[in-house]
């Protein structure tokens, strides 16, 4: 726990941030530091309550009461010891977690929770900046080697852990760079892409060894994966949703990863902007309400779109929870990111049924209805269009932030693996195939998924590796384990 009654004599304060004006004129973060002095009032707000539920909403199973305590004791680097015991990138999750512990915080039953997310980023922040953030190189060699496909949160998560473990890991990217939808899907202004490079340079040192550009199954041959003891698939859930209406076709339909992708290349500065990705002096309309579509909404924004609008189907959530929402359950209730702030117009329970086109099969409106949603037969809810209100909408880029519905599924042909009922890899509690060596982690395994859930399961999944390589594990998942947290 943080300070006795702490919480009755600190409020809940996080960054401050750069006017919407000023952020949008570039790509870089916009938060603007906390003293160590506030940091330290914000870990004395954790409580002593007997029972910490942030335990229960955390996936990794971080020691958030631990680690607010240090905090609270100016014990930075004990803070970061524990941090790290659970979480192999504090970095990534302090930016980019939507903090369901926050959300099963006891003092979030009355008050506003304890701003967990924002310490840990802090403690991570102060290890790199202290220099404690150091390689962890194993003790003794195992001779086993491992093959990790995919370089995603979980795919990292997977190598550190293994590598930490003595065995030699390799870990394959098909992309040009190293950290998948970390890298790819998430704007810089969420997280600055440095923020990768320099933990993947202390996992290089640690002996990690990584292969850009190749993409198992397409130019490198899935038999060379034979040569590994052990492969641990973490190739994300990559196939997109579609929007099966008249027009999806048209010139100016695209898919929101494909926008966002090469939008960071762009300010990577290994692409160039095409006319056809850029929302430059367009109308756009952002499909989906989610996370995806949000940074869709803040990328457009900087890219001067004429307009920006966003759609969602399910209704409007409510400010507060309901009875049926209850703590310490995920919350339902309205989210206003940081790129909605920058400028949009918002629309709940509306479907699109129509992209519109010129003579040339260009984007040129919408054709959308109202909808509300009634309780069918068997209780659960339906969709209903509401008669008379159709409504076309000006559009010259329609962005598809509708979700993934599983990996691609070349790779598990090849290697001959088999799927579950959601058309994900099949590995069961212990992460396994039904080919003995071939593992799968991550959104491959378990679908779309949070961050921290993809990191665990790299963990989780290592743990099985190294207990299947050596028949026993001293690496640890959730919890501080026997090896060093370094």
């Amino acid at each position: 726990m943080g300070k006795l009654r702490g919480f009755k004599e600190y409020n809940r304060k996080t960054e401050e941030t750069i006017e919407a004006p000023e952020r949008v004129e570039n790509y870089k973060e916009f938060t603007k530091d906390l003293s160590s002095e506030d940091l330290q009032t914000q870990g004395a707000r954790c409580m002593d309550c007997g029972i910490p539920f942030c335990h229960s909403g955390c996936p990794l199973g971080n020691l958030i009461p631990d680690f607010n305590h240090a905090v609270y004791k100016n014990d930075w680097k004990k803070a970061l010891k524990i941090l790290h015991s659970t979480n192999n990138f504090p970095e990534f999750t302090g930016r980019l977690c939507p903090a369901p512990c926050e959300s099963a915080c006891v003092l979030g039953i009355t008050d506003p929770p304890v701003a967990i997310e924002l310490i840990e980023k802090y403690i991570a922040e102060r290890g790199f900046k202290e220099g404690w953030i150091q390689p962890h190189k194993p003790e003794e060699e195992t001779g086993k080697t491992v093959a990790v496909v995919g370089s995603g949160p979980a795919g990292l998560a997977a190598a550190q852990q293994l590598r930490r473990a003595g065995h030699k890991v390799t870990l394959f990217e098909r992309d040009k760079k190293v950290g998948g939808l970390l890298r790819y899907g998430i704007p810089d202004f969420k997280m600055e892409k440095h923020i990768i490079d320099r933990r993947v340079k202390v996992m290089e040192e640690e002996g990690v060894e990584f292969k850009t550009e190749v993409e198992v199954g397409v130019n490198y041959d899935v038999e060379k994966l034979k040569e590994f003891d052990a492969v641990v698939l973490c190739g994300g859930a990559t196939q997109r949703r579609k929007l099966p209406i008249k027009g999806s076709d048209a010139k100016g339909v695209v898919q929101a990863m494909e926008f966002l992708k090469n939008n960071n290349e762009v300010v990577d500065g290994l692409s160039e902007m095409t006319k056809r990705l850029s929302a430059e002096g367009k109308d756009v309309i952002v499909i989906g309400g989610g996370d995806t579509g949000s940074d869709c909404v803040g990328t457009s924004n900087r890219h001067r779109a004429k307009s920006v609008t966003n759609f969602e189907i399910m209704p409007m959530p409510t400010e507060f929870r309901t009875k049926e929402n209850p703590w310490p359950y995920w919350p339902f209730t309205l989210k206003t990111t940081s790129s909605h702030e920058e400028g949009v117009e918002r629309n709940w329970s509306i479907s699109t049924k129509e992209f519109i086109t010129d003579k040339d099969g260009n984007l040129t409106a919408l054709k959308t209805v109202n909808i509300e949603w009634v309780k069918g037969e068997n209780g659960r809810p339906q969709l209903k269009e509401v008669e008379g209100s159709e409504k076309e909408w000006p559009c010259d880029l329609a962005l598809l932030a509708l979700g993934f519905t599983g990996p691609e599924k070349t790779l598990a042909e090849q290697l001959g693996l088999e799927e579950d009922s959601r058309t994900n890899i099949k590995a069961e509690r212990n992460y396994q195939t039904n080919v003995p060596n071939i593992f799968a982690a991550g959104d491959m395994r378990r679908g779309q998924s949070l961050i921290v859930w993809a990191i665990s399961e790299g963990r989780e999944a290592a743990y099985q590796v190294d207990k299947y390589l050596m028949g026993s594990s001293k690496l640890s998942t959730k919890g501080p384990g026997d090896l060093p947290a370094a």
